[in-house]
């Protein structure tokens, strides 16, 4: 029996587990792939109070060595349900606890197509702000429409001499205030009514297909595509124990409790306005605390 069991071993997760091994409770945390969530991939990390810079594969380890120096107990494996008496099954057991936090973030939304896996690292990226400077002086293309995907444009202007921005639409779903900001930039070319179909390129990316409403495809010669077509959670397996909004995220409030007493939820999983690194470490602590709490009362 633990005390509290964490589904996630991203930075919501390992800062509730820090809190809850400080406050001398037995922790497990369960972690399908490895330690440090999205924010492994991040090369600087530069918004985090305190720190003015770091990587964030730096900060993810020192965030894992913090916990496991405290005794965290942490393992490999893919959680499959989390039933009503708080127990966690996974892929090679089952373990209860007095509490539970799920903490198992959100992914970037794929195209799902031909070699967008392999190119991964080699001219596809999911963060502009984490590489835009790996295509500096070269010529880039953003697919999507919302603030993330125009922002994601403006920023790489500045760094890169073209940028395309592919949108399925005739009209971006962004703010008004990026979208006016987006049409000053000389550099920027719109390429509207179309979606990415294909990818080319040997050991890199070296062209992207689209292809236009009316059925017409066409070849554009990039250096890299940076993908901002939102992010998705992968709640599926909650489904059953908590509620999930229609995007799927857990359904709760700031204090992080879940509609289920004795479970709560931390960090890009749960319904929120803002997901950031700060956010996500804020939502741990509360979650751990308030977990604390309860279970004394």
């Amino acid at each position: 029996m633990y005390d509290i069991i964490i589904v996630g071993a991203g930075p919501a997760g390992l800062t509730a587990a820090l809190y809850a091994l400080r406050a001398n409770k037995k922790v497990l945390v369960l972690e399908a792939k490895s330690y440090g969530g999205q924010i492994i991939n991040a090369n600087k990390v530069e918004n985090y109070p305190g720190i003015k810079s770091i990587s964030g594969f730096d900060y993810a380890t020192n965030l894992y060595n913090q916990v496991k120096e405290l005794g965290c107990e942490i393992k490999y494996e893919t959680v499959e349900r989390v039933e009503e008496n708080k127990n966690v099954v996974t892929n090679k057991g089952s373990y209860n606890a007095k509490a539970v936090i799920l903490a198992t973030g959100a992914e970037n939304r794929k195209l799902n197509i031909d070699k967008e896996r392999d190119f991964v690292g080699r001219g596809i990226s999911y963060c502009a702000t984490c590489d835009a400077n790996f295509y500096k002086n070269k010529t880039v293309a953003v697919t999507g429409g919302g603030n993330t995907a125009i922002e994601d444009a403006i920023y790489l202007s500045d760094i890169c001499d073209k940028v395309y921005l592919i949108h399925r639409r005739d009209e971006f779903r962004a703010e008004k205030k990026y979208v006016e900001e987006l049409k000053t930039k000389s550099n920027i070319e719109f390429v509207l009514n179309a979606n990415v179909v294909n990818l080319n390129g040997n050991s890199k990316l070296e062209s992207i297909i689209i292809k236009y409403n009316d059925d017409n495809e066409k070849e554009i010669k990039v250096d890299g595509l940076f993908i901002a077509i939102g992010q998705e959670p992968k709640n599926e397996i909650f489904k059953n124990i908590v509620e999930l909004d229609k995007l799927g995220y857990i359904v709760a409030l700031d204090d992080v409790h879940t509609n289920k007493k004795g479970i709560y939820v931390a960090g890009d999983a749960r319904v929120k306005s803002l997901r950031q690194l700060t956010t996500a470490v804020a939502d741990g602590s509360i979650a751990a605390t308030t977990a604390i709490k309860e279970m004394e009362n």
